[in-house]
């Protein structure tokens, strides 16, 4: 095991070089080195936490726990992955990202505890920013923890902590070399952040059984949507229905699309199971939901060519961008700056959106994960698209995309946290 330098200990971006190469693997499932360096630095949160698992929608799901938490008076810790921008967006407290300092801190700590419990434990990536945020989170004494799973949940990091109410959004096909290759599987593998004698939300409204049988088989409190809570659309309003009865007149989420009332009731029906613990009114119900954001998610930006941009990166994510982008309304033309990781179901997203979009602006994302343009374009000429042109990377994609665009169409900028990322820092220096 390498030994810390003065490199390392001096700034964030050592830190982050340092636990990246800490495990030979990126991704190594499994709670016992987590367990064992937890146990060492003592961390044992006293207040609530609230775990999300799911597909798709966890992210947003967490958005809107926090942001009606806060409205409430909360201090909430929240922890979520992966980041668009810089690495401190995974860890916010009170509302704000944590500083460079403060992350610095905490992987010492960490790092600390890992080498005199047992020098030999070796952290992956994630599960040394997860200890690192929950201790952060404990030291700041917040009154909640919102901790979103990175993968499956049953052996993710987070699951290393205990959720006083679990959420499990949504269950899809992704992740399937490490989670399982059909939806049964993945929906135990999400299963298995829910608690005996806990709350367990499940948002899914067509969720694998085996999401039901494990809730069952441990005890849990299983809450389903449309059966235990839900949701009604009401012109330009909505209500929410769930234990302590219905609550109607709600304003949509300030996150657009309308699968974000599913996460919307899921966020709300996991408060009410708190409700003695973390009350809130239907005031902070109101104004979290209009003030939550969450970048990167069906998030529409002003301006002529429109601009949508979306994270979404498997074929459940793509359904609902179809669905969003037809409901959107009418233009000219739509335009796609589309990159994707290699080991993501490419042309399961291709055949869900070719008959949305009109010209194709695929672009290669960095290795060793990132697909070369030229797999995205053939599979979209498998799919019976010949509109397609192949870039090096998002800023050229995005910009070539933006030089052929006419004033009425939209560009949408989706396949990837990456992709994302790639035209937002291009938008960046442009404006600079």
């Amino acid at each position: 095991m390498s030994t810390l330098d003065s490199h390392v200990t001096r700034d964030l971006a050592g830190w982050l070089a340092y636990i990246e190469r800490q495990h030979p693997q990126s991704i190594a499932l499994g709670l016992e080195r987590v367990g064992r360096v937890r146990d060492a630095i003592s961390l044992a949160p006293a207040v609530p936490v609230i775990t999300v698992a799911g597909t798709n929608g966890k992210g947003s799901t967490c958005a809107m726990l926090e942001a009606i938490l806060a409205a409430a008076g909360y201090r909430v810790g929240l922890y979520t992955s992966p980041h668009l921008m810089r690495y401190n967006e995974r860890v916010r407290i009170a509302g704000r990202e944590a500083g460079d300092a403060a992350l610095v801190s905490a992987f010492a700590r960490v790092e600390a505890a890992r080498t005199e419990s047992d020098g030999d434990t070796r952290l992956t990536y994630f599960e040394f920013g997860t200890l690192a945020a929950v201790d952060l989170f404990l030291r700041s004494a917040v009154d909640v923890l919102v901790l979103e799973v990175g993968m499956g949940g049953r052996l993710d990091a987070v699951n290393a902590f205990d959720a006083d109410c679990a959420i499990v959004t949504s269950v899809g096909l992704d992740h399937m070399d490490y989670l399982g290759a059909t939806r049964e599987a993945i929906g135990y593998e999400k299963a298995g952040i829910f608690r005996a004698g806990k709350p367990a939300v499940l948002a899914d409204p067509a969720a694998p059984a085996s999401v039901l049988a494990h809730a069952q088989a441990i005890g849990a409190r299983l809450l389903r949507i449309g059966q235990d809570f839900g949701y009604q659309t009401q012109g330009d309003r909505w209500s929410y229905w769930g234990s302590a009865g219905r609550k109607s007149g709600l304003a949509y989420p300030a996150l657009h699309g309308g699968i974000q009332l599913q996460n919307a009731s899921a966020a709300l029906a996991a408060l009410e199971t708190l409700c003695e613990r973390l009350p809130v009114s239907m005031r902070d119900l109101r104004q979290g939901l209009a003030a939550v954001e969450l970048p990167g998610r069906f998030q529409l930006l002003p301006g002529r060519p429109a601009l949508v941009l979306d994270v979404g990166h498997n074929p459940q994510a793509a359904a609902v961008l179809a669905q969003n982008l037809s409901e959107l309304g009418s233009c000219s033309g739509t335009s796609a700056v589309f990159g994707m990781l290699r080991d993501k179901d490419i042309a399961g997203v291709v055949r869900l959106l070719a008959k949305h979009i009109d010209r194709w602006f695929v672009c290669t994302l960095p290795p060793p994960r990132g697909a070369p343009a030229s797999q995205l374009a053939q599979a979209l000429r498998q799919a019976g698209v010949d509109a397609v042109r192949e870039f090096e990377n998002p800023a050229q994609a995005y910009a070539a995309a933006c030089s052929g665009a006419a004033e009425n169409d939209r560009i949408v900028v989706f396949g990837s946290f990456h992709t994302v990322a790639g035209v937002i820092a291009a938008r960046e220096k442009s404006k600079a």
